[in-house]
This record gives C-alpha cells, sequence and structure tokens, in this order.
C-alpha cells in the first residue's frame, strides 16, 4: 500500500486552487474519479486520486493518506465513493473534520468544497 504523507511546518497562507492545479490535471482523472488538492500545510499542491473505494486520512502512518500533524487524529476521517458520489466520515476524531467550515460527522462532497483535517486544507476535486 502507498502512503501519501506531508511533513513540513503548517502556517501560512493557503494557496488557490487555481495556483496549484491546471485544466490538464483535471482533465488526467478518469471519469467519475475524484482528487483532492492540498491548499494548506506541508507539499502544498499535492493531488491525492481518490482511486479506491475507501480511502483513510490521519496521522497514523499506515493512513492511505497520512497528516503528520498533532492536529489530526491517527484515524480522522475516510473518504468513500459509493454509487458515484464521494463522501467525507468523521471517524470521532478529537478535533472534527470539517467541509466549508462546518463540522460534519458525514456529508457528500461537491467540486471544490473545501475539506480541513487539523490544519491541512484540502480542496475537492471530480472529474466530469
Amino acid at each position: 500500500m502507498t502512503t501519501t504523507s506531508w511533513r513540513a511546518d503548517l502556517g501560512g497562507a493557503s494557496a488557490s486552487v487555481a495556483d496549484v492545479l491546471s485544466a490538464e490535471d483535471v482533465e488526467s482523472l478518469p471519469p467519475g474519479y475524484g482528487m483532492l488538492v492540498v491548499t494548506r500545510g506541508p507539499n502544498t499542491g499535492s493531488q491525492i486520486r481518490l482511486d479506491r473505494p475507501v480511502m483513510s486520512a490521519g496521522r497514523h502512518q499506515l493512513s492511505d493518506i497520512y497528516l503528520d500533524d498533532i492536529t489530526v487524529s491517527r484515524r480522522h476521517a475516510e473518504f468513500r465513493r459509493e454509487k458515484g458520489e464521494f463522501h467525507i466520515v468523521d471517524c470521532g476524531s478529537f478535533n472534527s473534520s470539517y467541509v466549508n467550515g462546518q463540522p460534519v460527522e458525514s456529508a457528500v462532497l461537491s467540486n471544490g468544497d473545501e475539506i480541513q483535517i487539523g490544519k491541512y486544507r484540502l480542496v475537492f476535486i471530480r472529474s466530469s
């Protein structure tokens, strides 16, 4: 299993999606797939393809999306693809998961939604 990890200072301003993502990046996604783009946190601009039915995000080293910061729970959230929709499900994290600034236990993601997990900010992009 491949683990994507980021380790560095989480301070600083957020980048916009337009600053870090091109139209070619979105077009390279297979139809119906989703992607997360890091807009705040280490490796701003990194792209994570949501290419499995369930992908875990957290501070645990075996997480599919490894977010190495004390503000992130070991098992913080899951990203799920179900019946053509993408969902985020909080796994009982200490600091909650947020979509567009609102705390969520579970939410359907729409293109352009901003997700906050600890100090990380990610934007959800979906191919057409």
